[in-house]
């Protein structure tokens, strides 16, 4: 039996999330009290043959969230249960904007007389004990809904949450740096083709736009020492548990430099049998 705590910022996608889990074949229970969660496990343990994979919404509609969330992990671990948890993010400018496109109420509104942003700063020090403890974190702020259900595919389909999956991809630091990364690496240090005539449309994915960035001798340096630091890191973060590791290039506008080397650490990685998804952020922005 498989368990997925979902919870994060009001906001932040876990209805989209629980769509997606619910279609992978995940039982869903939305809005779970903390501390039913250890109880319905053993229900499922003992009574239901059918049922394999269970996720449950936990957030703080949950009055009592703090002290029942935290001591229902206590218990799973107590009693040997697998679970994961998953915690979605957003950026406080994204999350208002999202309020306000739905015209929906934050769940702490009431408490701090309408005033979302302190009703978003009260939420995320309410959870800051949850996303220190969360084994896979999204950040959804810079995703279209279809880029982040296929985050979460990518992630949890097919049983990629049994060992580390990987997340490799490429950003401009022009539309904001990631708030989601373990590893970010800034290769503006590079020459940047965007000032090449016949390069500057084109992207990274483009062989004569990476075939320019990898002519020059300290970007084949840079490459070997970035593959050679990951694969130094890789067995610590695995020997420390870790389900999900982030790793973002950066460049001015996510289309060039960084999508060359993201693709390409991305491909090393992949050759070495692990499970990587590669992906761009800022590619199609202008």
């Amino acid at each position: 039996m498989k368990y997925l705590i979902v919870t994060g910022i009001s906001g932040s996608g876990k209805s989209t999330a629980i769509d997606v889990l619910e279609d992978m074949g995940y039982y869903c229970i939305d809005n779970m009290p903390p501390e039913l969660i250890s109880k319905f496990a053993q229900i499922c343990s003992a009574t239901n043959d059918s049922v394999d994979k269970v996720a449950f919404v936990v957030d703080i509609r949950s009055r009592d969230f703090i002290s029942g969330f935290r001591s229902t992990l206590s218990e799973l671990k107590s009693e040997n249960t697998v679970f994961k948890l998953l915690f979605l993010d957003a950026s406080d400018e994204c999350i208002i904007r999202r309020y306000k496109e739905t015209r929906r109420k934050h769940p702490l509104d009431d408490a701090y007389y309408g005033n979302i942003k302190n009703a978003i700063e009260a939420e995320r020090d309410f959870l800051s004990a949850a996303r220190e403890a969360a084994d896979y974190y999204i950040d959804t702020s810079n995703l279209s809904t279809a880029q982040f259900k296929e985050k979460m595919y990518s992630t949890f389909l097919s049983g990629a949450g049994d060992f580390i999956h990987i997340d490799v991809y490429s950003f401009g630091f022009k539309y904001g740096s990631p708030t989601d990364a373990d590893l970010v690496f800034d290769v503006r240090c590079l020459p940047n083709p965007f000032y090449i005539e016949s390069l500057k449309t084109k992207t990274g994915l483009n062989t004569e736009v990476s075939e320019y960035v990898m002519s020059f001798e300290d970007s084949q340096i840079l490459l070997h020492k970035l593959e050679n630091l990951i694969d130094f890191l890789l067995p610590l973060y695995i020997k420390e548990g870790k389900s999900q590791l982030v790793i973002a290039f950066g460049c001015t506008g996510g289309k060039h430099r960084s999508v060359t080397f993201a693709e390409k650490v991305g491909k090393h990685l992949i050759k070495d049998q692990h499970k990587v998804r590669i992906s761009h952020r800022d590619i199609d922005k202008h």
